[in-house]
């Protein structure tokens, strides 16, 4: 009888022991996320910020039927606004669009790191080969480029990681769109860059992370 007794005293002690070490990895786990969502909080991470410094046309051509064929190089810079917060850019896709539809094939940029408040630039070379477009706009870019003057969005998508520390975050997702008024055939706007002519923009982009 007595030996029972012990063996089930025994058992209770394990029973209370587990118990014991569930609650203290429990109570663990929700310190560091609590101290991880303090900092979160006290730093403020601020979105970066992307602005399009010029674009190159070296070529825009509409044939039929409703065909867009186009060859541009961009340049982007982007810069981190936060004092204490690294951000890692770990896959970003660039392209251009015009009315919300893609006109040329996505390229991937370089993956960077951007330490506190330092700035990337990139150049990308942007193209699509006769790219079929829906005849309203067809219409709409051969208007557009008759009276000289074309509104192009480029468009940036991918994923970045917030970095503090030693801490790196999970994967968020980034939007940027890039608003590019170009004034075709106006070289007294634009420079000639071989066979192409850019055209300084220097436009803020709208940034969704």
């Amino acid at each position: 009888m007595s030996k029972e007794v012990e063996d089930c005293g025994h058992h209770d002690d394990e029973k209370k022991r587990r118990r014991r070490m569930f609650i203290g990895i429990l109570a663990l786990i929700i310190t560091i996320l609590v101290v991880i969502f303090l900092v979160w909080i006290i730093l403020q991470p601020h979105k970066p910020r992307f602005i399009l410094q010029d674009t190159t046309i070296y070529g825009l051509n509409l044939s039929d039927p409703n065909f867009l064929s186009s060859n541009m190089q961009v340049t982007i810079s982007t810069k981190n606004p936060n004092d204490k917060i690294g951000i890692y850019y770990e896959k970003l896709d660039i392209y251009a669009s015009y009315h919300n539809q893609q006109i040329t094939l996505a390229t991937e940029l370089p993956t960077a790191y951007q330490g506190h408040s330092d700035i990337s630039v990139w150049s990308p070379f942007l193209y699509g080969d006769a790219v079929p477009v829906s005849p309203y706009l067809a219409v709409s870019i051969s208007q557009d480029v008759n009276a000289g003057a074309v509104l192009f969005n480029i468009k940036i998508n991918g994923k970045l990681k917030w970095k503090v520390g030693s801490w790196l975050s999970g994967s968020y997702r980034i939007f940027a769109n890039c608003p590019a008024y170009i004034a075709l055939g106006s070289r007294s706007n634009g420079i000639n860059v071989g066979t192409g002519i850019k055209y300084q923009i220097v436009q803020h982009c709208h940034v969704d992370v």
